[in-house]
């Protein structure tokens, strides 16, 4: 019988129930036994959701308080010392601390978990570090979950994936603080970053030995399969690394260990099909979504005592599987491995939404394209039926499904037109400014008379509790267009006002009748659809909804203009127009896969171009066009990066060309990491880039600096992610370590990131403290 099994489920909850735990036990609503006891009662939930849905092996340690990465780091005991961890298991408040911060010490570094917008917290290693295993919470969730009759599949990082993604540190020089980032590329897409003293994967013999013990404790616990999930393998490693798997996982073999499923996803591993088919390990998952080529390699002489697990259902995206090129894709694999043939999700189901069942709002034709969490689970269990019993034991599903990818395809709602007229009108046109930006400097510098080191924020303001009632009894029709729209103008008002007060050189208009960066204009824009409940997780309680882009895309009507010109009435200063950019509006939604990405991001940009035209027309002179998600498009093998580089950022200058030499362009981008792409980076020829800095200690810029970047830079000098509130001089030290690699003349002062998910209490001491510091460093480095 062909085996359904899950690599993971998306632990958020049908309601947005873990965020709901987690900031309550924040702020000091619930305690820990309540924390502990909501998160038990969602596993719970989840694991017979599963279960129902047909799912053999059911994934344990999947979920998470905050991060699977952090997770790993405690059950290691990879705890950076800063942190005041003294043995034994690791608490949570050392846990929290180490993913926000706390009063004295700044949160670890987060970075986006390879080409997804999940961040993980990045492991810190020295090179004296010792590990043993510091948290029993695999081993409870087991328990748990063997309690109730399940057949549990622990999961874990493996140590190889874990190892590339973390930094080395230098503890002598780190201050206390997040130490130094040593990196030549972004973990998981670039090469290994390197530290003058050490290498992290001398740390495999020190880590390898817990691992053993871990596997030994669930073997004990009666576990037949662990799940080991290695997807740096996708990664174009170094020929070391790919060596230290063979040694790691030959010497996991020697002790005593569940059934090892090695799984890999989000790209090919055709090119180690030798060397992995020979590993010790009893299985191996393949993500064919992404990679179907590499099904075929993998098939020829596959080992007779392994099984293989296709990934066969999209974890990351949303539309209905093709049920009939799933069989026949799976055809030659149960011809040849027959009961070895394991299905499953391409990858953990965590990037997907819960559950489609919760829309009650979207439109039938529509809602008969998509399949989220469970959904994608059932369609799992009817090919198994199809593969074991015959395609007529599911006649009536397969039926569904052709109907639903028939409707889809010849649906009239896909195709614009006019909007691909004007594509073909683009032809060679590469978006390039009128003026080059020396030139556009010294008009802007006319126009806007800035003082040195320009402070501005990155756009949003507090999203406060009354703005998301007002929201929400906008929608429900509680609160009238009228009511509703009055009361935005007054938070409008009160944030310029701020502003003002705090000295802010460039304001903004704060945001708050934005939902989400990329939702707020996909609402706006035609060919976009929207869930009520399509949750995904972000990062810790930082969920995001993305828009479906299910056809062409165009802008019906202005979407920003009027709220830029409003607050530019409030004040004499520059009001920054804030728009999103086309790859980040790309990365954050679920894509149509019926056209190449690039030129679904060529129609968006081209819809944000018509937008930035009304902004200057209206006498918006600096416009901030946002592309945090830039590095996360990266495509994961290098050989595919030019081809991306290439159109992403000629989208971002066509949305730009429009701008005069006096209309100052901004962009804004965060926890990637750029050195290898900069480039690129350059050739979106923005006037202004900020960039996450802060938890790195500035060690970005010396890239900037390397490459001689050529426009102006605002390097975040404080962490927003975090509750705490910088000091001054923490901030004059940054600034001035930015002021070492990038010449003062082209500096600006910024948070590192958008203020929304922060608090008024928060926010208003750390942005006086940020002016204070501004003003400190003009007269140090006047």
């Amino acid at each position: 019988m062909t085996r359904v099994h899950n690599l993971g489920f998306p632990r958020i909850g049908h309601k947005r129930e873990l965020k709901k735990a987690t900031e309550a036990y924040w702020s000091g609503e619930i305690d820990g036994a309540e924390l502990e006891a909501r998160g038990a009662q969602l596993r719970e939930r989840h694991w017979r959701i599963q279960q129902t849905c047909g799912v053999d092996l059911v994934p344990v340690g999947d979920f998470t308080f905050y991060d699977q990465m952090l997770d790993m780091s405690c059950t290691l005991g990879a705890i950076p010392p800063r942190y005041g961890f003294s043995g034994g298991q690791v608490d949570r408040d050392t846990f929290f601390a180490m993913a926000r911060g706390s009063k004295t010490q700044p949160a670890m570094e987060m970075t986006k978990w390879f080409d997804t917008n999940y961040h993980y917290i990045v492991p810190e290693f020295h090179e004296d570090m010792e590990f043993r295993l510091s948290s029993e919470r695999i081993f409870a969730q087991v328990k748990e979950a063997q309690a109730l009759g399940l057949n549990a599949k622990p999961v874990l990082i493996g140590p190889l994936t874990y190892l590339w993604l973390g930094k080395e540190k230098d503890l002598s020089t780190a201050h206390g603080e997040a130490g130094h980032r040593h990196d030549e590329g972004c973990a998981g897409h670039g090469e290994a970053p390197r530290h003058a003293g050490f290498d992290r994967l001398r740390l495999l013999p020190k880590v390898l030995p817990v691992y053993a013990e871990i596997l030994g404790k669930l073997a004990d616990a009666g576990v037949e399969w662990v799940q080991m999930d290695e997807p740096a393998l996708v990664l174009d490693l170094p020929q070391e690394w790919l060596d230290a798997l063979d040694e790691a996982y030959a010497e996991l073999a020697q002790g005593k260990t569940p059934r090892i499923l090695l799984a890999t996803y989000f790209e090919s591993v055709a090119d180690h099909a030798a060397r992995l088919k020979a590993l010790p390990v009893a299985g191996l998952h393949l993500d064919l979504r992404r990679a179907p080529e590499q099904r075929d390699v993998f098939l020829q002489s596959y080992p007779a005592n392994k099984i293989l697990s296709l990934g066969i259902v999209d974890g990351r995206n949303v539309w209905r599987t093709d049920l009939d090129a799933a069989l026949q894709l799976l055809a030659p694999a149960q011809q040849a491995l027959g009961d070895r043939l394991w299905i499953a999700p391409s990858c953990s189901l965590m990037h997907s939404p819960v559950d489609l069942a919760q829309e009650t709002e979207l439109d039938d034709e529509l809602k008969s394209w998509l399949a989220f969490s469970v959904q994608k689970l059932d369609e799992l269990s009817v090919l198994a039926r199809a593969i074991d019993k015959g395609e007529s034991a599911a006649a009536q599903e397969l039926e569904a499904a052709r109907k639903a990818v028939a409707s889809r395809k010849s649906s009239p709602r896909i195709h614009n037109a006019a909007v691909n007229a004007r594509l073909e009108q683009l032809g060679n046109d590469d978006g390039r400014r009128s003026s080059p930006f020396p030139v556009r400097a010294k008009a802007q510098a006319a126009r806007f008379k800035l003082p040195p080191f320009p402070t501005t924020t990155i756009g949003s303001f507090p999203q406060t509790p009354e703005i998301r009632k007002a929201r929400l009894q906008h929608r429900k029709g509680e609160l009238s267009d009228a009511e509703y729209h009055k009361m935005m103008e007054a938070e409008v008002a009160l944030v310029v006002k701020e502003q003002e007060r705090l000295g802010l050189d460039v304001p903004v208009h704060g945001e708050p009748e934005r939902n989400d960066m990329v939702e707020y204009f996909g609402e706006q824009l035609a060919g976009f659809a929207f869930t009520r409940h399509g949750w995904v997780q972000s990062y810790g309680s930082r969920y995001v909804k993305p828009p479906l882009i299910f056809g062409d895309v165009s802008r019906p009507h202005p979407m920003t203009v009027e709220w830029a010109k409003y607050a530019q009435s409030l004040t004499q200063k520059p009001m920054k127009g804030m728009l999103t950019g086309p790859v980040t509006i790309l990365q954050w939604s679920f894509v149509r896969d019926d056209q190449p990405r690039e030129r679904t991001a060529l129609q968006i940009a081209l819809a944000i171009r018509d937008e930035v035209k009304d902004l200057i027309d209206a006498g918006i002179g600096i416009i901030q066009i946002d592309e945090p998600a830039y590095r996360e498009g990266l495509p994961l093998k290098r050989k595919d990066w030019n081809k991306y580089l290439d159109w992403a950022s000629r989208a971002f200058r066509i949305s730009a060309q429009i701008a005069p030499d006096d209309v100052q362009i901004h962009t804004h981008m965060c926890y990637s990491e750029f050195n290898d792409i900069l480039p690129a980076i350059a050739a979106m020829d923005a006037d202004v880039i900020t960039i996450e800095t802060s938890r790195s200690q500035m060690e970005l810029l010396d890239a900037f600096a390397t490459f001689n970047y050529p426009n102006e830079i605002g390097p975040g000098v404080y962490d927003i992610h975090s509750p705490r509130v910088p000091s001054v001089e923490e901030m004059v030290q940054l600034m001035e370590k930015a002021a070492k690699v990038v010449p003062a003349e082209r500096l600006w002062v910024n948070p590192d990131c958008g203020l929304k998910t922060r608090k008024w209490a928060e926010v208003t001491p750390a942005l006086e403290n940020m002016v204070k510091a501004t003003q400190e460093i003009r007269q140090r480095l006047a």
